[in-house]
This record gives C-alpha cells, structure tokens and sequence, in this order.
C-alpha cells in the first residue's frame, strides 16, 4: 500500500472517531439542556391552567429527537422500522404501519379496504359502513371520501358505545364494514360487533386513536380488526407530535393499506431500497410496456402519508414509559370519579362491560332535567383556566360540513342529542397532579351546587 493511501485510512479513521465524539457530545448537551427545560412550575390555582390534555416529555424523548436528526435520513429509516416493530408487537397486532397522522391512518385503514387486489371482499361505491352518529370526523371522513355510505346509531349514555340493539337491525343487504371508535379510551362492545362480523361477513375497522393499551376480556385494542389505527398527536397517550399508526392482520391487506399510504404505488421496497422482489423491471401491469419501472408503477389513486423518522425516535422513548402513563391516566379518572361520584345532576362515565378501559378524559353529561347551563359551565371553567372539550362532532349530522350528505339513520338519535348539548370532558392526562384534579372538582361542585 502506498503511504499516501496509509494517511487516507488514517484521516477516514480520525474523522470518523471525531464525528462519533461530537454526537456523543451534542447528545449529553442536548440532555443537559432537556432537565432544564423541561422543568415543571408550580401549581397556582386560578392562575395556572388545567389543560385538558398534553404531551409529556422527559430528557430521553429530546435526546432521541436530536440523535434522529443527526443521522440526517429524515424519512422513513431505522427508527420507523423499529417502532412499527415494537408497536405491533405491545398491541398484539400482526404488524403495523407508521403513518402522519390518525386521521390518516383512518383513511388509509378503510381505503385499503376497497382495492381491487381483494377480490370480491373489496368494498365498492355504495357499500354501507356502520358507525355511530356521535363520533369524530376523522373517523365518519374516510366512508364517504371512498364513495361508500354510512350508517348510523344512537349510543348510550355512560358508556358512550353505540346501542348493541341498534347495530343489530342496522345491518342490511349493502352492509359491508363497520367502523368505530374506542369513545375516550372506553372500548365497545366487541362481543356484538365481532359476531356480526362473523355472521354477515363484514370488515371491522377498529378506530383505537383514543384507546392505546385498553383490553376487552384481556386483549389489547387495535389487535380485533381487519385493520385498525392508532394516534400519536399530544393529545394521546403516547406522542410523536403528529403520528399515527395502521395496524393490519392479513399480509394481502398490508400491502394495499401500505399502497395507499405510498402515493398508490405497487412497489413495497422500503424507503431507500431498490429491486426488493427482485424483478424492478420485469413486471407488465395496467396497460404499460412490459419492463416499467416497478417503482413507478401504482396500483391504486393513493396518497403520501408517510412519518418521519425523527417522529418515530420519540415514538420508541414514548412507547416505553406507555405503560406508566396508561396507570397514571388511570389513578387520575380513578379520582375524579370518587369526588363527583354522587352528585346530583351529573351522569358520570362507565367502562363498557368486560373492558379495562385506557381512558383518554372523563367525560361528564348533565342530566336533562338538571337546571345546569353546559354553556354556562364550561365558561365557569374556562374563567378559571380549566381546559375542556366538548365529546367531538355531537351529532355529526347536524355539523355543517355534512349537511348535504346522506346518511342512513337507524332509529333515533336521542342519546346523541343529548350528548350534543349536554356532555363535556376533563383531563385525566398524566401531566395533571392532585392539587389539579382537586381544583377541576371543587370548581365543577361550586357550579353545579349553585
């Protein structure tokens, strides 16, 4: 070897030491900098806020953030393939799928639904999905943006779970999926709604973006269904900042919900590699010359809805504290309901039979025949710096942006009107303390004691 080429290897080796020595650095700055600032102030009552909901942080999270953005790959990358591995696995899920948002993921979920590479199985224009009048948008959205038709039910009061009953009748001949929320971590009746899938041959689509960690007879939410979904916004149990995940059971469905995510493309090769199936130019698919590119080459009319790999490095960190924050969580609806437990006019939440709930917040409904103001309330609080939020659309039908849309009604809606002007939910998120969640209830009793 050349002496020249002897002080090349030596100065790659050096820069390379070098390099690994400013990152260890950066990150110990980055983490030193993290227990600073993450630094909690105290409680003040009356001058402090309440939130509702809200990330919560420690020094790990910031540290992977930074070591992500360090490897400079920002897109999808090794981070993502471990989360998506480690997610499926805590679910109990086949596997799962990383994508920007929750809403997303919905989309995604029941757009991979209606591929023609299903077969007979794939939904089609004009299929009903079953789902409840009283859910958020995101999770009614996907229906009609696939040209299929809701159907939708009353649910009941406490549980905030569509009426078993209801569901029943609603299935008719064009009925092909149902599609529904875990209300506030609180998971439904997955007795019914399993049996009719069986029964009538159905698709389940399992919303779980409020639920992470829930159990109904001892089984993780999001491991039930064709395909289910997962959010990671900061409102939710674990965050990503923006996020959310797909989980799926078949591996014929992964590939299309995997196309739909990928701007619809027929090509699964993972980000930065090339000839996964070993034949890129040896396909003959649609009307194209034989030999086109397959990874131009799109199967479906999709979208580009893919994480970065800096969102899934804080979904690793985030994924190992899930556990503790689905306890504190817990304690934290736990108490609140031995203080409001009792008091007259206010109906309080309960866990759908069979399930140990991952609950998101405490919903409350005042009784109809309480004199209580919701308005009114919620003013009260909001004077004191309590965060709440009303339980999502209400009835979606009478939202604005559905009010040319068609949906099939079955029975009344009730329940959900109610719900609509007469329910409202704290925070029971795990960045709330005692003093907090002291403050909401004294606040709420003042009010209602009025």
């Amino acid at each position: 070897m050349l002496e020249s080429d002897n002080l090349t290897e030596i100065g790659e080796k050096v820069s390379s030491e070098k390099v690994e020595q400013l990152r260890q650095s950066t990150l110990a700055a980055t983490r030193a900098f993290a227990e600073v600032s993450l630094l909690k102030s105290e409680f003040i009552p009356g001058e402090s806020t309440v939130p509702v909901s809200g990330k919560v942080l420690d020094p790990d999270d910031i540290v992977a953030l930074v070591e992500s953005s360090l490897d400079g790959w920002l897109t999808a990358g090794r981070f993502t393939a471990e989360f998506e591995r480690e997610l499926a696995a805590y679910v109990g899920a086949r596997s799962s799928l990383f994508v920007n948002s929750g809403s997303s993921a919905n989309l995604v979920a029941l757009s991979g639904l209606t591929s023609h590479k299903l077969g007979a199985k794939a939904l089609k224009p004009g299929d009903e999905v079953l789902t409840v009048a009283m859910g958020f948008p995101t999770t009614v959205n996907p229906i009609f943006q696939n040209g299929l038709k809701p159907v939708v039910v009353d649910v009941e009061l406490g549980t905030y779970d569509a009426k078993a009953e209801m569901l029943r009748e609603a299935i008719g001949p064009k009925t092909r999926a149902i599609m529904m929320a875990h209300t506030l971590g609180n998971p439904f009746d997955l007795d019914t709604v399993q049996s009719l899938c069986k029964e009538h041959d159905l698709w389940l689509v399992e919303d779980s973006c409020d639920a992470l960690g829930a159990t109904y007879r001892g089984q993780r939410t999001g491991s039930f269904g064709d395909t289910a979904t997962v959010s990671f916004y900061p409102a939710h149990h674990i965050t990503t900042g923006e996020g959310g995940a797909v989980f799926v059971k078949s591996p014929l469905v992964k590939k299309q919900v995997e196309s739909f995510r990928d701007w619809g493309r027929d090509c699964y090769c993972e980000t930065g590699h090339d000839d996964t199936c070993a034949k890129r130019f040896g396909w003959k698919l649609g009307d194209l010359p034989e030999g086109y590119d397959h990874k131009y080459t799109y199967s479906h009319i999709g979208y580009n809805l893919k994480a970065t790999d800096m969102q899934a490095a804080l979904g690793l960190t985030q994924l190992k504290k899930l556990d503790r924050f689905i306890a504190a969580r817990n304690a934290n609806f736990e108490y609140l309901y031995s203080r409001l437990d009792g008091t007259e006019g206010l109906i309080l939440p309960k866990a759908t039979e069979h399930s140990v709930p991952s609950w998101f917040g405490f919903p409350i409904t005042l009784d109809p025949s309480h004199p209580v103001n919701r308005e009114e309330l919620l003013r009260f609080l909001d004077s004191r710096k309590i965060g709440t939020r009303l339980m999502f659309a209400g009835n979606i039908l009478k939202q604005p942006a559905y009010k040319n849309v068609e949906f099939r009604v079955v029975g009344d809606l009730t329940n959900t009107d109610i719900v609509m002007t007469r329910t409202f939910w704290v925070g029971v998120y795990p960045g709330l303390t005692e003093p907090m969640l002291d403050y909401v209830v004294d606040s709420i009793l003042e009010f209602v004691g009025r």
